[in-house]
């Protein structure tokens, strides 16, 4: 009897796992979703308003938030985009079909491998919003504790939008073979779709829920929720009716389509212009004689010229003395790793969600600024710029420190002429000055925001609130990583120790608990009239110092080892 583990669709399948879990982007998505689920479980409107978190009707109203505002389409496209086009990049391809694989078998373990990494990294909301059932929180409202509304609604409102969506990306990543493409789908998901919906707004309810692809009308109500009472609507049991049903059964069948079209139009070979069927070759004879119009050593003795395109400029070399000569190294070993970051496909995709996020969270307009509208607005930037930026650090942090191990190239590291705090101290300074790059570029759109407004600008509140609270705090979360990482020496320990230390802690300032000797990030501890006073400042150096110290530690324990 055949292993069912031997077959080329589980072993696709398997593979793809595999590979995403090597991969920094799931552990991404997986603290972000955790982290949301947090966050709209604690301090959504359940406490001020009485319902009860684990309401049918309050899980519903998250997972179906859920699947559309937590990038729906990046997140996705992330995942699922370039699943195929990764084995052309890398050249694999022919090794992969030279040996026994279908089509069928290579697409859909493909395709299923890759859902089951992104279905996995969403399961992280509802598993943590059902998780928080025990969680004490004061003035929150919690009915028994339940599972299955759980389950239903992460299926219907979250699995089977993005089983629809998941197939498009990786149809449009594998016909044309370019993740752009992809990227470029997921950027014209939001307007796309809002004018989908408003094409349909004239339309009556059921057909409405009929042809909404993802799903965010399935359980359209002429109930009015936010005018009921809490009673009523945490006793409200959430159902689906038939046009809904209907819809959710549709979208799979879509999505099988979707793939079968994928799996009759994909061929194995190389997207390339196809030659012209004959070809005529003209050979010339072979002569008898060599005749030189110029001699031979007349030719050898002349400079040869070349084409500038064929023309390699050699680099300058320079002996340098230390401290110039580490300094040269240093910045050298920064700049290998600004490429390596750069090479990271999730990175560019993480990045503008972070200004997108940064944006959305800026002050309304009809806010009424307690100091200026400079303050408020660098403060809104300030406080989502700290939580976003600490999330790329811990996961591109740790990526960084054990790149070179999990390729095995750290002895031809350890073996160059360099000091032992280049390769730890490249690392940390390309973080931070990817961080520092990401506050520049909100700074500046916070700036343009305030100024389309017709606000006064003051330029020194944006400089004390970037400069006293989130650069002192980035170089201590940085420092902090990379000691955890160097400690722990694995990537998805330290991945679960930091998250689990940044929630615990959030979870315990939330509850009075947020003294600054334990709070070196200063959360809910800082107000404007104290970076003018200068109270702050003992502060911000005692954060500066656990850094120093953090760093000194990685550094003892990270020399290479010497007889």
């Amino acid at each position: 009897m055949r292993n069912p583990i031997q077959t080329p669709f589980t072993a696709v399948f398997c593979n793809e796992v595999l590979l995403n879990a090597k991969r920094v982007a799931p552990y991404v998505l997986i603290a972000f979703f955790a982290s949301n689920a947090i966050l709209w479980w604690g301090w959504g409107p359940a406490v001020e308003r009485g319902w009860a978190t684990n309401s049918d009707f309050y899980i519903r109203r998250n997972h179906g938030g859920f699947a559309f505002i937590l990038g729906l389409p990046i997140f996705t496209a992330i995942i699922m985009g370039d699943a195929v086009v990764r084995d052309f990049r890398l050249g694999v391809d022919s090794l992969i079909f030279s040996k026994p694989v279908g089509r069928g078998s290579y697409l859909l373990g493909k395709f299923l491998g890759n859902f089951f990494v992104l279905v996995g990294c969403q399961s992280a909301f509802s598993i943590t919003f059902f998780l928080l059932q025990w969680v004490p929180f004061p003035g929150m409202v919690k009915l028994p504790w339940r599972v299955f509304p759980f389950f239903k609604h992460f299926l219907i409102a979250v699995v089977i939008s993005h089983l629809m969506l998941a197939a498009v990306y990786f149809a449009a990543g594998t016909l044309t073979r370019n993740a752009k493409a992809v990227y470029l789908l997921a950027a014209c998901f939001y307007p796309g779709y809002i004018a989908y919906q408003i094409a349909l707004s004239k339309l009556p309810i059921a057909v409405r829920i009929l042809l909404d692809p993802i799903g965010f009308n399935a359980t359209e109500s002429p109930i009015d929720y936010w005018s009921q009472s809490a009673e009523f609507l945490n006793n409200l049991v959430v159902t689906y009716s038939t046009t809904a049903i209907t819809n959710r059964v549709s979208m799979i069948v879509l999505s099988a389509l979707c793939l079968l079209i994928v799996y009759l139009r994909f061929r194995i070979e190389p997207l390339e212009n196809k030659s012209e069927p004959f070809t005529r070759l003209t050979l010339a004879q072979a002569t008898d004689r060599i005749a030189y119009s110029i001699p031979p050593q007349e030719l050898l003795d002349t400079p040869q010229i070349f084409p500038a395109g064929d023309r390699i400029t050699l680099p300058k070399i320079t002996a340098t003395q230390r401290p110039a000569g580490t300094l040269f190294k240093m910045l050298a070993a920064v700049g290998v790793e600004f490429r390596l970051l750069r090479a990271e496909r999730s990175l560019v995709i993480l990045f503008s969600l972070a200004i997108l996020l940064c944006f959305l969270n800026l002050p309304p307009y009809s806010m009424v600024p307690d100091v200026s509208y400079s303050v408020s607005f660098a403060t809104h930037s300030a406080n989502t710029l700290l939580l976003l930026l600490t999330t790329l650090i811990v996961f591109y942090a740790g990526e960084a420190m054990h790149r070179d191990r999990e390729l095995k190239i750290e002895p031809v590291i350890w073996s160059t002429p360099i000091t032992n705090s280049v390769p730890l101290l490249s690392k940390f300074l390309a973080m931070l000055l990817l961080a520092l790059l990401l506050i520049a570029v909100v700074g500046l759109i916070t700036i343009l925001v305030q100024l389309l407004r017709h606000h006064t600008l003051d330029l020194t509140a944006y400089l004390l609130v970037y400069g006293l609270i989130l650069v002192p705090g980035l170089i201590f979360v940085t420092a902090f990583v990379i000691a955890l990482n160097v400690v722990l020496r694995n990537k998805y320990v330290t991945y679960v120790v930091a998250t689990g230390t940044g929630a615990g802690l959030i979870y315990l300032y939330n509850l009075g608990y947020n003294h600054w000797l334990y709070n070196p990030l200063l959360y809910r501890l800082w107000k404007y009239t104290d970076l003018t006073s200068g109270a702050i400042l003992a502060h911000r150096l005692y954060c500066l110092a656990l850094a120093t110290a953090f760093l000194a530690l990685a550094h003892v324990l990270c020399e290479r080892k010497s007889k």
